[in-house]
């Protein structure tokens, strides 16, 4: 038998009532009642309550002993008289009649059975106190049982996980790469993989087919919201012979079921997921990264302006701006004073400012004041308006505009309360570009991976306008958040040489890229 417990803080219940047991574990809480004293002791699995009579030897003991001490109790499992259902243990109590110290803790800098607003240095300092708080434990152990689940279902659609090298060549991905230092190579450094991409592809044209792994990927970039600085940890896979549909089937599945389980109760979107044209993104939510909790919507209005009597707008128009609208439902009563503070908001983005035109009980406001009956009726079909609404409507050059668009649209979905609450939106973003028009220069450039294939293939490349033509190319985004993102890759050396072209490089620039690869990989394969 173990010397130190015979079960844990999270174990014993109602039909254990009688037995004689040895607990170990953090004390999380302690209650002093006079002729009780109450202790919850918590370990990885949960709390138990132990209860120490004023009348033992013991009670002294265990008053002076500060919490998060490490100690050992031995006694006899009884019925509570007062149940607490918020804990697994809630029906039973520890008698307790033995005791030992483990390990008696000092006073400790912040609250651990308490959520407190200590500041986040502090936290660090003291990231063993804060690890044993129940929602940072929770948050780790959860990670833990999702990458488990992940495996599974990888595994399951005859997924092969592989580990690629963490020390290697330096290939850099757009960031900066971490270096190490060689000892038996004074001067010469190994870099740390910002993705095992040059490793799994070098599985891939070894025949190994479904690859996946959950790979630490290291970057020398400034932090993101989303993610650490320095290192971060992401489902890497590829699939050979397989299409842009294949890729979907499978993270749909996997993501699908992930969050499903993991959701607690909240309500996730079910697959297919939605798919939604990059083009289309950008004008409906201002956004590559949509969060479809928000209902509301951007429409294109510049067809209005022109020749509206706003000159504001008609100037721009023909300048060749774009006009943007955001209809707010029932909205058309709110005071000027709530118009006003988008506009403010248009302002701080260097926007010049937002129009407003509000359709209230008592007639329409804003802007409605320089257009007649026929140009309101028309504003009002086109962006299917309705009585007691209101819309705002901003001008700018599209790009900026779009951007704008998608902030003002999150701005009004808060302001109204709209965004769907307990629920994960998740959608694909398909379609993007795959060239742009330099804004300075006029050339067309790569608009986001050139590896990748474009729709259409070479026929695409011959007799399409760059600015165009398609690429298999997605993001997997959930609540305004991307999770995933990858591509099809472009694995004909002719459609190769013609996209990069197109670019404005020659044959020798790809040729250079296709031996300095072979280098790199036979370099990779020495190791």
């Amino acid at each position: 038998m173990n010397e130190y417990r015979t079960h844990t803080c999270g174990e014993l219940r109602s039909t254990d009532v009688g037995k004689r047991v040895l607990l170990a574990g953090w004390i999380h809480r302690k209650r002093n009642l006079g002729n009780l004293c109450f202790v919850d002791l918590r370990d990885h699995y949960g709390i138990t309550q132990c209860v120490f009579d004023s009348s033992s030897d013991l009670f002294e003991k265990i008053q002076n002993l500060r919490v998060e001490s490490v100690i050992g109790v031995e006694g006899e499992v009884v019925m509570r008289e007062s149940i607490n259902k918020n804990i697994k243990t809630g029906d039973i109590e520890i008698k307790v009649q033995n005791l030992v110290v483990h390990s008696e803790a000092d006073q400790i800098p912040f609250q651990v059975a308490f959520e407190d607003d200590s500041p986040e240095e502090l936290r660090l300092k003291y990231r063993f106190l804060d690890l044993r708080r129940e929602r940072v434990h929770n948050n780790i152990m959860l990670r833990s049982k999702v990458i488990k689940r992940m495996r599974e279902l990888m595994i399951e659609q005859g997924f092969t996980e592989y580990q690629t090298p963490i020390l290697t060549a330096s290939s850099p991905e757009g960031a900066r790469d971490f270096l190490v230092p060689s000892r038996i190579n004074p001067g010469r450094f190994y870099a740390l993989p910002q993705a095992p991409q040059q490793f799994k592809q070098l599985l891939m044209v070894s025949g190994f087919d479904k690859y996946f792994q959950i790979a630490p990927c290291f970057r020398d970039e400034d932090p993101r919201a989303d993610r650490s600085p320095g290192e971060f940890y992401q489902l890497d896979m590829e699939m050979s012979f397989a299409t842009q549909e294949d890729v979907f089937a499978v993270l749909e599945y996997t993501m699908g079921t992930i969050f499903e389980e993991f959701s607690n109760g909240r309500k996730v979107s079910k697959a297919p997921f939605i798919r939604i044209p990059f083009k289309e993104a950008m004008l409906k939510y201002g956004s590559d990264k949509p969060d479809l909790r928000n209902p509301l919507v951007i429409q294109d209005a510049t067809g209005l302006f022109g020749h509206s009597g706003f000159s504001v707008y008609d100037t721009k128009v023909a300048e060749g701006e774009k006009i943007r609208a955001i209809v707010l439902p029932a909205c058309g009563d709110k005071p000027r004073s709530f118009f006003d503070k988008f506009d403010a908001f248009a302002k701080e983005n260097n926007m010049g400012g937002m129009a407003y035109i509000a359709f209230s009980s008592n007639g329409a406001k804003g802007l409605a004041k320089l257009f007649d009956e026929v140009k309101l009726a028309e504003i009002k079909n086109s962006l299917n308006i309705k009585d007691g609404d209101a819309v705002l409507l901003m001008a700018g050059k599209e790009k900026v505009l779009n951007k704008f668009a998608g902030l003002t649209r999150n701005k009004a979905g808060e302001a109204l309360d709209l965004f769907e609450k307990d629920a994960f939106k998740l959608c694909w973003i398909v379609d993007f570009p795959f060239y742009e028009e330099n804004e300075e220069t006029g050339a067309v450039e790569f608009s986001h991976n050139p590896f990748s294939m474009p729709q259409g293939g070479m026929d695409a490349l011959l007799n399409k306008n760059p600015l165009d033509i398609l690429a298999y190319q997605y993001d997997m985004v959930c609540n305004g958040v991307e999770l995933a993102s990858g591509a099809v890759r472009n694995h004909r050396p002719e459609i190769m040489y013609k996209a990069f072209e197109i670019a404005g490089y020659d044959h020798s620039v790809v040729d250079l890229i296709v031996r300095l690869c072979s280098f790199w990989m036979s370099r990779l394969s020495e190791m």
